[in-house]
């Protein structure tokens, strides 16, 4: 399947409070952070989001990745006392915020696509690569140092 530029531009959120930074705290924990703001996503004891200026232990949400690329987030704090099924981030058809509490795993109003604006992607060279670009060195028949600055051969 094919993306192209023009379909992704009309995708584009709204509003640029609706744009969040994933920022990796521990191992598949995230904290959200609103582009914008700079505020924190936190769950309060009774499953109600709130933003935070601060990071607090309230901002860690684990991160939960299914099959069909669906991501969902629970608190890493708080979780139901009698069950231990964990508190989950969730908003209604309106976007409206839901309790923690109430939230159910399986859900469309837990399930978030994360759509990345902006991806910074750095590749090391691999070895093939290393290797092809010094075999092109040795043809080349112009003898190179101090910083690929060519040698002249004749003034010795």
């Amino acid at each position: 399947m094919k993306v192209t530029v023009q379909s992704l531009e009309s995708v584009k959120p709204a509003h640029s409070l609706a744009l969040f930074n994933l920022i990796p705290v521990g191992l598949r924990v995230v904290a959200i952070q609103g582009v914008k703001t700079g505020f924190y996503i936190a769950m309060n004891g009774e499953g109600m989001l709130y933003s935070s200026e601060m990071f607090t232990p309230e901002c860690r949400f684990k991160e939960s990745v299914f099959e069909n690329y669906y991501v969902i987030y629970s608190s890493t704090v708080y979780r139901q006392q009698e069950s231990g099924r964990a508190w989950f981030l969730g908003l209604t058809k309106e976007g409206q915020v839901m309790k923690g509490n109430r939230v159910k795993k399986t859900k469309p109003s837990s399930h978030f696509v994360p759509r990345p604006i902006e991806v910074c992607m750095y590749r090391e060279p691999s070895l093939h690569e290393i290797e092809d670009k010094h075999r092109s060195r040795k043809s080349s028949g112009t003898p190179t140092m101090n910083g690929g600055k060519a040698v002249n051969q004749d003034s010795t």
